[in-house]
């Protein structure tokens, strides 16, 4: 990622955090990236009740306005607002805890004895390392060393 779309990216965040708890939010992540048909900026929202239309069009007016009098993009770009749907990525330590008895994938970056990939139930984090129940064996990962985390149907 270039420098001005990591700027980007980190000035949406620093404004969209704040609004989102105030309406009870979530920000799981932001997107800026070119795709086929241009720029597309792209905002994942939750809540624990699961995310509504009016959410993300509440959100979407709200970053709209604030795109335009910032002037942080200067080139046409499409803003999408959604849900990151039932296969969320999970972020954080809190994440980790909050969907503890659902089925994750964890990948990450230093092998354990050889293995990158793991999969099974989450059991919360003890001291900054996620528990995953894999295989009847409860498994500890620590959390800086995991590169990408998402929940599985």
């Amino acid at each position: 990622m270039e420098a001005a779309e990591h700027h980007i990216i980190e000035a949406i965040v620093a404004f969209a955090e704040p609004l989102l708890a105030e309406m009870e939010l979530e920000l799981v992540e932001v997107q800026y990236r070119r795709e086929g048909h241009g720029w597309v900026l792209r905002l994942f929202i939750d809540k624990e009740q699961g995310v509504s239309i009016d959410d993300c069009a509440s959100v979407s007016r709200e970053v709209s306005a604030y795109l335009e009098v910032e002037e942080l993009i200067d080139h046409a770009y499409h803003l999408e607002v959604s849900s990151p749907g039932a296969e969320r990525p999970l972020k954080t330590a809190k994440d980790f805890v909050r969907f503890a008895g659902k089925k994750a994938r964890l990948k990450l970056r230093q092998p354990i004895d050889g293995q990158k990939v793991f999969t099974g139930v989450l059991q919360g984090v003890e001291e900054q390392a996620v528990v995953l129940e894999s295989d009847g064996e409860n498994l500890l990962l620590e959390l800086e060393n995991i590169s990408k985390a998402r929940l599985m149907l």
